[in-house]
């Protein structure tokens, strides 16, 4: 199956770094009209704190041979959500593929900390991060989504809906809640929007080699090995950029409305389009965490990538 997105337009929300900058590059050089929107650009940075821009994603995008567009949005602000809509529905008349990452809530976490020792601020801000923004965003972009049958909506999150059937041990109840929300959103979206032709669906990639998690163990894409030392089941992380192939693949796939209302993964795509990562593997992340890291087995990738 040809990966070809020209003359589709696509909004990645959250763009500005990690699964979401990728899936937006892949989705530009597949073809696609590019919108990046996120909070941190060259003149403002969010409470996330990192120097990625939504200008360097539309920077690497055009260096894939696509074309981006980076506009400044914070998607808690309905005002803000409703002007990006009207921009890309005066400019392009259309949306065919909508990726809600939007996210940042990494500072709150707060590991291990139950509720009620947990910073309540902390808690709610998660929760708005995760679920209020995703849904503002929804709510104004979905009808340019659903103009033209075969439109696409994506809800980023972290986890399969199989893993995180249980408690993600060691987090905190609002992150928690936050991250699997993305599950009955894409049911739902998935409900909603069947009458119009669109497909919705939640997304996770694996073990994501962001350059938060490079820079937290120290590590580059060229050396990201060398962390194993410190964590062993590093073993079966992937780059970015295998999410976002995965992602170019599904959103040019013409019977993909069959997965509507699942929860997909990263290794799914992989299977399901013969994707690779950059390395030329193809990890099995969320299969691996399941059965090997869950399960209290020593870190061994064989198998899985």
């Amino acid at each position: 199956m040809g990966t070809d997105l020209t003359g589709k337009v696509a909004l990645v929300a959250g763009g500005t770094r990690g699964a979401s900058r990728a899936i937006a590059v892949e989705l530009g050089r597949a073809g696609a009209t590019v919108y990046v929107t996120g909070r941190t650009s060259g003149s403002h940075r969010s409470e996330v704190g990192r120097p990625e821009t939504i200008e360097q994603t539309v920077e690497l995008i055009e260096r894939a041979g696509g074309k981006g567009v980076a506009v400044r949005v914070d998607h808690l602000d309905p005002d803000q959500v409703r002007g990006l809509t009207e921009r890309v529905d005066s400019e392009q008349g259309r949306l065919d593929v909508l990726v809600d990452g939007v996210w940042g809530g990494d500072n709150y976490l707060g590991w291990g900390k139950p509720v009620w020792q947990h910073p309540l601020a902390d808690s709610l801000r998660m929760i708005r991060l995760g679920i209020d923004a995703h849904i503002i965003t929804s709510h104004f972009l979905l009808p340019l989504v659903l103009r033209e049958p075969g439109g696409l909506v994506i809800e980023l999150t972290d986890g399969t809906a199989e893993y995180n059937a249980k408690y993600r041990e060691g987090t905190t109840l609002a992150f928690y809640l936050a991250k699997t929300a993305a599950h009955p959103l894409a049911i739902a979206e998935a409900a909603e929007t069947a009458e119009y032709g669109c497909t919705a669906i939640a997304l996770t990639p694996g073990w994501l080699r962001s350059e938060a998690m490079l820079e937290t163990f120290g590590v580059t894409e060229r050396n990201w090995r060398d962390a194993l030392v410190e964590q062993p089941h590093f073993c079966i992380s992937e780059s970015p950029t295998f999410v976002g192939r995965g992602v170019a693949a599904l959103a040019a796939d013409p019977e993909k409305s069959r997965f509507s209302g699942q929860t997909l993964d990263s290794g799914t795509l992989a299977k399901l389009y013969d994707v690779d990562d950059v390395d030329g593997s193809r990890p099995d992340g969320w299969r691996y965490m399941m059965e090997v890291e869950r399960a209290g087995r020593p870190a061994d990738p064989t198998g899985y990538r």
